[in-house]
């Protein structure tokens, strides 16, 4: 640092604030690009060993999410990244499936190398690794899903609203046999879509019964619950998925037993996610703003962060109804086939 100094004919220090994205702005344009280019010629880079000793603080944090080539998790990771960068932070982001040892061999990980912060995009109804946080003093937050004790800042979806949305939508159409393909029941996720299905139709003294839960949140769980459900409930004439992937799965499904959507099951996704608007039919499913969620998710980290004792505090995102093609008025007479069986409905 001494050497861009005297390269740049700068003081030390406003070598240290013009490399520091967080105090760029304390110092003049012209003397930042002054000591970027010195700092250039000679290759010099931060040791953030020795800054980490000095300051407390590593300037890392440490992104958890089930899967990094889902495009929902794309979005978030984006807005994490934008936000965090801007402020002078690197994201190591780590994809850990569902698997809760191997959460905590990797949270016991990024903890030994000091990282300043955690955003965690897989947390469980029950969560060890939220214990792990707390007992460790580890600021932390949970985005797309929470825990149950609600004992971190989060930062999620209003899932009860948007399937009420969904279930609004398809009522409106005449669908009065209408059904569910639940996510996972061990998520937030899972358990708050299933749940406000089931009071969205208590709402229009409909049967709540017509549920299947998906194994995971992947086309082929979504085309094997379809397919549970066809068998069980050949009368059905709509569903509402807790996921846009469980949704392709019900087309799978679908076509698999010679059945159209939406001309013989309406068919309502949920998320958005890219290229929804691309399948065939395009997809009407419930929107939300992932990229958002991750924004939000580095702002409530960077408060734990600067400010320990803040009180702890839950953001959720409004959902918003995308209609499409895949579903339409329910006709009377249209004919549902299930496994070797055909019914009116």
């Amino acid at each position: 640092m001494q050497h861009v100094a005297e390269l740049a004919g700068v003081h030390p220090s406003t070598v240290s604030r013009a490399l520091n994205p967080a105090t760029r702005d304390m110092v003049h344009p012209d003397l930042v690009n002054k000591v970027v280019d010195a700092a250039k010629k000679l290759a010099y880079r931060t040791d953030f060993n020795a800054k980490t000793l000095r300051t407390g603080r590593s300037k890392l944090i440490g992104a958890l999410v089930p899967d990094i080539s889902s495009s929902l998790f794309a979005a978030i990771i984006s807005g994490i990244n934008h936000r965090l960068g801007g402020a002078g932070y690197s994201v190591v982001i780590a994809e850990v499936g569902d698997d809760t040892s191997r959460l905590l061999e990797l949270a016991h990980g990024l903890a030994d190398h000091r990282v300043d912060g955690l955003i965690l995009g897989n947390v469980f109804v029950e969560d060890p690794l939220v214990d792990f946080c707390i007992d460790h003093a580890i600021p932390a937050v949970l985005v797309n899903r929470a825990e149950s004790g609600s004992r971190l800042s989060a930062v999620i979806s209003d899932d009860l609203t948007a399937m009420q949305l969904a279930v609004d939508h398809l009522h409106s159409l005449g669908h009065r046999q209408i059904a569910h393909i639940a996510g996972p029941q061990e998520q937030s996720t899972g358990v708050l879509r299933r749940r406000g299905f089931k009071f969205a139709l208590t709402g229009f003294e409909l049967a709540d019964s017509l549920i299947e839960v998906a194994v995971d949140y992947s086309r082929e769980g979504g085309a094997a619950a379809m397919l549970r459900l066809l068998d069980r409930h050949p009368e059905i004439t709509a569903v509402a998925a807790a996921n846009d992937l469980l949704a392709l799965g019900a087309y799978d499904a679908m076509a698999s037993r010679g059945l159209k959507c939406p001309d013989d099951i309406s068919l309502v996704g949920h998320n958005d996610i890219p290229h929804m608007d691309a399948v065939h039919p395009p997809m009407t499913t419930v929107r939300i703003s992932h990229k958002e969620m991750g924004l939000l998710a580095a702002d409530l980290l960077l408060q734990a962060i600067n400010e320990p004792g803040a009180a702890r505090r839950n953001i959720v995102l409004p959902p918003q109804l995308i209609i499409r093609q895949s579903t339409s008025a329910f006709r009377q007479g249209r004919t549902n086939r299930s496994a070797g069986a055909t019914a009116r409905t």
